[in-house]
């Protein structure tokens, strides 16, 4: 039987997420770094990143190489417009359907969506709010009642806001050309359409679960890897500026993730014994969070490792007072542990049981 283009396409990028392949398409096409990260709206260290991954994936020796492997493999066909890019989806030039990333959602920061790789203004902040839930509920319809509660809260409005709202989401959020909306409506509600949307707080999920699987086969510095480029997807504030519960809720979870994430990161660092980069990071992590005893505690143990025993006893000092003047608390068990070990020199690690809690 003779080998089709996509066949041919699946098997010569095999191992490639859909973000290196889509890196990996721009260079058949002929675009440069800057090109590429205007299209798929990325910096371009990000963009010389992926194409570092794809290099080694594929074992290529260029960026040369990895043109020649574009049209080889059938990514990018001969005759179909070189310098072209619609980021996401080599399947929908080809066919018309939207089966990749067509619309990006990012709420790790102030809400920022692109559809086909180009920003687009999704209205006002309820409206954004309204396509935050829908993209932080990828699995289930929303209900117009749900929504209200999750947007509104307390504040409802007169007539059928919702139904308004999520009318103009699907006129300016259609696929391509074609009369069809990312947004799906069913008899239980709202939602996302499967398979054409991308949601950072998702891919911070996706990230998690293969750092946690690299964990466990041992393979830290994959681990960390992983964590690393989850943390990146963190812009500021979760959802900065908008308004309503859900918002206000997922704000407050988001940031207590991003900062177990940290604390992972520096966990595992610290057991690959690359101490100054964990003390870095945490260095960095204490300045944000002045009051988070186990962020505090695992800094301390890092420096006590790192022979920083007096630096060790400063932090411990330094976020006694903070708790004493903010909160009128004494530091908890957590942190005279650390002091104990500190004074001691003792070589227990008191924050990695905090620290795993991703």
């Amino acid at each position: 039987m003779p080998t089709t283009t996509a066949g041919r396409c699946d098997r010569g990028v095999t191992g490639l997420t859909a973000e290196e392949r889509e890196v990996l398409y721009a260079l058949g096409c002929g675009l440069g770094d800057a090109e590429i990260a205007a299209a798929l709206v990325l910096p371009e260290e990000v963009v010389a990143e992926r194409l570092g991954r794809v290099l080694g994936k594929l074992g290529l020796r260029d960026r040369a190489a990895a043109i020649v492997h574009a049209f080889d493999c059938g990514l990018v066909v001969p005759g179909q417009g070189p310098r072209r890019l619609v980021p996401g989806n080599t399947t929908a030039r080809r066919t018309g359907a939207a089966a990749g990333p067509w619309l990006r959602v990012s709420v790790l920061g102030p809400l920022w969506t692109t559809l086909a790789g180009r920003p687009v203004d999704v209205g006002p902040v309820r409206q954004q709010a309204v396509l935050a839930a829908l993209a932080l509920s990828p699995s289930r319809s929303v209900s117009r009642g749900r929504l209200l509660e999750d947007v509104w809260g307390r504040e409802m409005p007169d007539g059928n806001v919702v139904p308004v709202y999520v009318y103009r989401l699907r006129k300016i959020l259609r696929l391509g050309d074609r009369p069809d909306s990312v947004i799906r409506r069913d008899r239980y509600g709202y939602g996302l359409v499967q398979g054409v949307a991308e949601v950072d707080a998702l891919c911070v999920d996706d990230l998690v679960t293969r750092a946690e699987a690299a964990e466990r086969a041992g393979d830290l510095p994959g681990a960390v890897r992983l964590c690393d480029r989850a943390l990146e997807l963190f812009r500021g504030e979760p959802l900065a500026g908008l308004p309503g519960p859900l918002a206000e809720s997922e704000r407050l979870r988001l940031a207590q993730r991003r900062v177990a994430l940290a604390q992972r990161k520096a966990d595992w660092q610290l057991r690959l014994g690359r101490r100054i980069e964990a003390i870095t990071g945490l260095s960095a992590l204490t300045l944000e969070e002045p009051l988070n005893e186990p962020v505090a505690a695992l800094l301390m143990h890092a420096l006590r490792r790192d022979g920083r025993r007096a630096e060790a006893l400063a932090v411990f000092d330094r976020i006694a007072r903070r708790l004493a003047d903010d909160l009128g608390v004494d530091p908890g068990d957590l942190l005279l542990r650390a002091r104990r070990a500190a004074l001691l020199g003792k070589d227990a690690c008191p924050g990695r049981g905090r620290a795993g809690a991703a």
